[in-house]
């Protein structure tokens, strides 16, 4: 009997099994070297919220019952302090710091809120369907929170002193106590939202030590038009003398030491004795140093911890991902991954140089703001209408005016963030092609791209500029000449047929001047974008340029309602209404006789007395050039009867001739 050996089938081979190499080959990866993990404070957040609105709404319940006596909505409706209007922004002589940290308050907690996940405090693990409805309710309820301090500050009570430092001590204890329990965070970075509430712990360490001084010194009750500095505005200016040598510049002057300091004494901001900022500008400069700080914070949590990533990510593999590019920096792998470090940590030192060179750039273009501001104030003061604006205007409040005025805050605020991102941006190009494209290729001598492609122009170049030169030379030596202070052409002929002769070659030179304009005038604007006090456009478009619309209809406002000369003027008014006697000085300053304190006599001779001195101020205004501009006659010419500012000869005579009528009409009403 044959018995057959069945021999055994092979075991299949299981393609996608990888137990095997899994269970040799596995090296066990490393856990995150620090894992945060999601903190709640001992001092409930939602706790302290609910709290806090309370002892607010109680807070100015106090205050409106203790200021009762002027009632609750006279603030509103007259403009005087009260619960419902506790600041004057058109006072420039009160205390500006504590609206200057309550906007700085509400501005920082905005910051946070951008990125936090829960915008209100109210509310936990926000869904995400409803989280952007809560941001835009968190907008008005975080202003609405610190409204109470606000109020506390200017009622000018002592009771709303020590309510105000109550409540300070409150946020800030709690707030202090909060980032101890949790100072580390799992957003963005550990340590963000700590280092981004670093302004809020310091406005409201600046109203702890500020209301408890408040108190101590006692409320003041001086009022806006009884202050000191409206007069000693107008004495300034009546005392201000130009001196003698100011129209003859003297040689010393001229030296370029000399004009080199000027220019950066013109970029640094010196406070002046006699002249005090709009509280909107000082809110405006500080909420802006605020932004520059957020805005920078926020770049470097953004970038810099990614970057670290990156490079201790690095390995032997970062050599076959390059060689698949066609990329070879070296034949031994680990020298790859020291190159490619390198080149990483080059990159942060690029980025981190941008974002330095973007927050001094901001900071000058803020201290710059703030001279040019004071310049443009002082010159609309005086009537220097051109000044800021390209065209003659009318210095009165207007509908878009006031919605300007009421924005213009947010508006800076906001322009400078978006300026300094751009900011960052760009330069940050440029330092990357400066470093990888310039130092380190001639450093290692090695991918001299753009010097390779610079040798083989060569001859492009030398010509341009030999050309240019021998433009400027002949110019110079040949084609001008100066003869007993007079300079006039020469060589004419020869003039004429360089000319032509180098027009081609001029074609040339022109597109690298093309190039060049349009890269100056990018870095201009990118540069000047966080500034709303100059046009970025031309000056007959600036109104087309919204920042700089804004800023022109937010100083409208501001100089026709705070003018110091005016506040002064009134202010004289009310001390003379308050020492009697009033209306009859008023009444000879007007007449512009001094009238004896008599019997009037209507007689005559005091009838012809009148109707001269009428006539003579009637010749006066006729004359006054500073008011053409506000006749009828002039707002109904058209931009051809105007040339450089002033009428034509034939529309001079027009006007005349029209305004002989009402002339005639008024001596027939004196007669």
């Amino acid at each position: 009997m044959n018995v057959t050996k069945t021999e055994p089938e092979p075991p299949v081979y299981n393609y996608y099994d990888y137990s095997d190499w899994y269970s040799n080959n596995l090296e066990p990866t490393k856990p995150p070297k620090e894992v945060i993990l999601p903190c709640d404070p001992t001092a409930d957040d939602k706790l302290f919220h609910i709290c806090i609105a309370l002892i607010s709404l109680a807070v100015m319940l106090i205050l409106a019952i203790l200021n009762r006596k002027r009632g609750l909505c006279q603030g509103f409706t007259r403009g005087s302090a009260s619960v419902l209007s506790p600041i004057n922004f058109l006072d420039q002589t009160q205390n500006k710091g504590l609206p200057m940290a309550v906007f700085g308050l509400v501005f920082s907690k905005l910051s946070v809120l951008v990125l936090a996940p829960d915008p209100l405090p109210f509310s936990k693990d926000t869904p995400m369907e409803i989280k952007e409805y809560m941001k835009i309710i968190s907008i008005f309820y975080y202003p609405i929170l610190y409204y109470p301090l606000l109020v506390c500050g200017t009622l000018q009570k002592k009771a709303g002193y020590a309510l105000g430092s109550l409540l300070s001590l409150a946020h800030f204890g709690v707030m202090v106590w909060q980032k101890f329990d949790c100072p580390k965070t799992p957003e963005l970075y550990k340590y963000y939202v700590l280092l981004a509430s670093l302004p809020q712990l310091a406005c409201l360490a600046y109203l702890c030590v500020q209301f408890p001084l408040l108190f101590v010194r006692g409320p003041n009750n001086e009022e806006d038009l009884d202050s000191s500095y409206y007069k000693d505005y107008v004495k300034s200016i009546l005392n201000n003398k130009k001196p003698s040598n100011a129209s003859c510049p003297t040689e010393e002057k001229t030296k370029l030491s000399e004009r080199i300091s000027d220019q950066i004494k013109s970029y640094i901001y010196t406070p002046d004795k006699v002249f005090q900022f709009p509280l909107k500008l000082a809110v405006s400069a500080f909420v802006s140093f605020l932004a520059i700080y957020q805005v920078a914070l926020l770049l470097v949590i953004l970038v810099i911890p990614t970057l670290h990533i990156v490079r201790a990510g690095i390995d032997e593999n970062i050599a076959f991902l390059l060689l698949g590019f066609n990329i070879v920096l070296s034949e031994d792998r680990m020298e790859v991954v020291q190159i490619v470090t390198h080149y990483t940590w080059c990159l942060e030192v690029c980025y981190l140089c941008a974002m330095t060179l973007a927050c001094l750039v901001s900071l000058i273009m803020l201290m710059r703001s703030m001279i040019l501001h004071r310049s443009n104030l002082k010159g609309l003061y005086k009537g220097d209408i051109y000044k800021v604006y390209n065209c003659q205007k009318t210095i009165r409040p207007s509908k878009p005016g006031i919605v300007c005025w009421m924005g213009f805050t947010g508006y800076q605020a906001a322009v400078m963030c978006l300026g300094m991102v751009l900011q960052t941006i760009v330069f940050f190009i440029c330092f990357i092609f400066l470093v990888f494209l310039i130092i380190i290729p001639i450093l290692h001598g090695q991918n001299l791209i753009i010097f390779k492609i610079a040798a083989k122009a060569w001859p492009v170049w030398v010509t341009l500029v030999l050309v240019s030169a021998f433009q400027h030379v002949t110019a110079k030596f040949a084609f001008i000449k100066k003869d007993a202070g007079t300079i006039y052409l020469n060589n004419r002929g020869s003039l004429f047929l360089l000319t032509y002769l180098l027009f081609l070659i001029n074609i040339a030179v022109g597109l690298i001047v093309a190039i060049w304009r349009m890269v100056i005038s990018a870095l201009y604007n990118i540069i000047h974008l966080s500034r709303m006090d100059i046009s970025l456009l031309n000056r007959k478009a600036e109104s087309f340029d919204p920042g700089y619309r804004y800023y022109a209809h937010y100083l409208k406002v501001e100089v026709c309602q705070s003018h110091p000369v005016m506040k002064a003027f009134c202010g004289l008014l009310l001390d003379s209404a308050i020492s009697g006697s009033a209306a009859q000085r008023m009444h000879d300053a007007e007449e512009g006789i001094q009238l004896v304190h008599q019997q009037k006599r209507q007689n005559k001779v005091t009838n012809t007395r009148r109707i001269r001195a009428r006539w003579q101020l009637l010749y006066t205004l006729v004359n006054n050039s500073s008011l053409l501009c506000s006749r009828k006659h002039f707002q109904l010419q058209s931009s051809d009867s105007i040339l450089n500012g002033t009428l034509n000869s034939s529309t001079i005579e027009e006007i005349e001739k029209d305004g002989n009528k009402p002339a005639e009409t008024a001596a027939t009403a004196e007669n």
